[in-house]
């Protein structure tokens, strides 16, 4: 740990003085907005052209990239819906209805502009310009009464390396251009003129380090590469990894008191690929220090117990057995009717607490809203909570259990899910092939495995959505919103006829303010750790194998296939892999099952 204060500014560094870096760069970026107004405007009168707008574009997205690890960091919520979020309809909960509304900011410009020259939309462009203009001078006026407090600004870079390398240069963030490498050296650019400020006030050796381990990334990010072509491996493994562990030794003033409310992510996380990297219990209606080994003991009994049922023959592990990485290996669980299966396929419990929201409709809010929603259902558990806890009651071991970890007479409801979320939420899994190798703990990473994450982060477009490193829906860098998406699943992959699975998901999830047709056919993205592991894929289970899973996205989904897709979110664009592409991809997602759960599964 780096014991050290950044303290005693001079007037040139004056965080309150206007003159300083981060004032040249937020006034950099209103000047550059301004210019895009007005080329977008003249776009629209058919006084220039669409090229001059690109390159309008281009200069406001370099400029934002200069703070967007500060703006994105204290303003996540106004930058998200304002500045700089997906370029995706998203929805405004008004009332008992909800209004769909379109999406603003750079990201849409980026699409906007690099539209098919049929479809470019002139007034679109420029009513979006204006949009972005002015959203950013309300931004830059409240900016004003800020005290920007270096010590805090650490905290703000680390998550701006993981913004970097998880949105940034997997093209999540340039949906036309694919500008992705260009805009990360500059993101890195900027996080290293702040931080050489920092190190004039204290220059330590460490720090010095900090600065050469930017500037190395800066050279590699020059270097000729195309956006398929990219080394991403390189780059976390060299670069970005090494960065967010020095700068996680930095000793902090502390850390800004929101974090913890709005994200997931552990600052005192050495990896990000470790596996204290997020916190489970920000999922949970658990708290960290209510846990302990006797409680997990308690909700692993509980889990394996049949006889809370009301037949007395299901468990949670019925659908989530250990032995097959917590799924049950059927398309659809079985239910307790004979001959009779549930709407879905049972995910994985690995990794799973890592959601804001669970089932694949995301109908349920937490972990312990998720089980309820199994013990109410006519076709599982078929029970109620009364019912339940009489069985507890009634059994030695389970009272004795009880009161050892809550004390006397605390069988009741919510001890009972505090039970059951701790067994839950132990099932981590970052102990694959592929974390080792991130983490310095082997050497060796197959050739075929390396090319293959490459392509998930770059040219397949996987990391667009499953997102490291649980390599699911969970959004970074705060990692505190879960994702849903739709693909056009088809009913059978098998069958010459190709038909759109009837299932509605989210869009059927009871959530009245949900009720939009935007969720029609959407549903959550699952973690593609494991995979190698849980076959069959998606909510109905319908393909069998990895080789069909990458078939289907190399497709295009199901607006690939020719269906009429509800706003497919997927693209619809070939991928054009080669059969080698599909056979490293595949390598790749066998490189991150677990090696416990690989045990198991044996």
């Amino acid at each position: 740990m780096l014991f050290f204060v950044f303290s005693s500014f001079s007037k040139e560094t004056d965080y309150h003085s206007k003159n300083n870096r981060f004032w040249t760069y937020a006034n950099e970026l209103k000047e550059s907005l301004a210019r895009l107004d007005t080329t977008a405007n003249a776009y629209k009168l058919h006084k220039t052209e669409i090229g001059n707008v690109k390159l309008a574009v281009k200069s406001a997205r370099l400029s934002y990239k200069k703070i967007e690890f500060y703006l994105s960091f204290y303003h996540q919520e106004y930058v998200n819906e304002h500045i700089n979020g997906a370029p995706l309809l998203h929805i405004k909960k008004t009332g008992m209805l909800p209004d769909v509304i379109p999406p603003e900011g750079l990201q849409v410009l980026d699409e906007l502009v690099y539209e098919e020259d049929e479809n470019l939309d002139a007034n679109l462009i420029a009513t979006n310009s204006r949009k972005l203009y002015n959203a950013y001078q309300l931004l830059y006026e409240g900016l004003k009464t800020k005290t920007i407090e270096p010590e805090k600004e650490i905290a703000a870079m680390r998550l701006g390396l993981i913004r970097v390398f998880t949105l940034g240069v997997t093209g999540f963030d340039t949906p036309g251009s694919l500008n992705a490498i260009e805009e990360a050296k500059i993101s890195m650019q900027a996080m290293m003129s702040f931080f050489k400020e920092y190190q004039k006030q204290s220059p330590l050796k460490e720090l010095q380090e900090i600065i050469n381990l930017f500037s190395k990334s800066i050279n590699y990010l020059e270097q000729p590469a195309s956006f398929t072509n990219f080394d991403r491996l390189v780059f976390l493994k060299s670069y970005i990894n090494p960065l967010y562990r020095k700068l996680g030794e930095i000793d902090q003033k502390e850390i800004p008191n929101f974090l913890p409310y709005v994200s997931s992510w552990n600052p005192k996380s050495k990896s990000i690929f470790s596996e204290d990297f997020l916190n489970p219990y920000f999922f949970t209606e658990l708290k960290k220090e209510e846990d302990s080994k006797e409680l997990n003991a308690l909700g692993k009994k509980l889990f394996y117990d049949s006889t809370l049922s009301e037949n007395q023959q299901m468990s949670c592990a019925s659908c989530h057995n250990p032995k097959m990485a917590f799924t049950d290996g059927q398309p659809k669980s079985f239910s307790n009717v004979e001959g009779k299966t549930v709407l879905r396929n049972s995910p994985t419990l690995l990794n799973a607490v890592y959601a804001e929201r669970f089932f694949y409709d995301l109908r349920a809010f937490s972990l312990e809203q998720q089980a309820e929603h199994v013990i109410f259902n006519p076709d599982e558990f078929n029970t109620a909570y009364d019912a339940i806890l009489k069985k507890i009651v009634d059994n030695k071991q389970y009272t004795e259990g009880f009161k050892k970890v809550f004390g006397k007479n605390q069988v009741n409801r919510v001890n009972f899910s505090k039970a059951l979320s701790s067994y839950v939420l132990s099932l981590t899994s970052f102990d694959s092939e592929f974390d080792e190798y991130i983490n310095n703990e082997e050497v060796y990473l197959p050739r075929e495995v390396k090319d293959g994450f490459n392509l998930f982060m770059g040219k397949a477009n996987c990391a667009t959505c499953h997102f490291p490193p649980t390599f699911s829906g969970l959004v970074p860098p705060f990692y505190s919103d879960s994702e849903s998406e739709i693909l056009g699943v088809l009913k059978n992959p098998k069958e010459k006829e190709v038909l759109l699975d009837t299932d509605e998901g989210r869009w059927q999830n009871s959530i009245s303010n949900e009720k939009a047709w935007i969720y029609e056919k959407s549903f959550k993205t699952t973690t593609v750790r494991n995979s190698g592991l849980t076959a069959p894929y998606f909510h109905n289970g319908a393909y069998a194998t990895l080789e069909e899973v990458i078939d289907f996205y190399n497709d295009g989904g199901g607006e690939g296939k020719g269906l009429e897709v509800t706003n497919q979110t997927l693209s619809s664009d070939a991928l054009n892999l080669s059969d080698k592409e599909k056979q490293d991809l595949i390598a790749f997602i066998k490189s991150l099952n677990g090696k416990k759960a690989m045990i198991l599964n044996q």
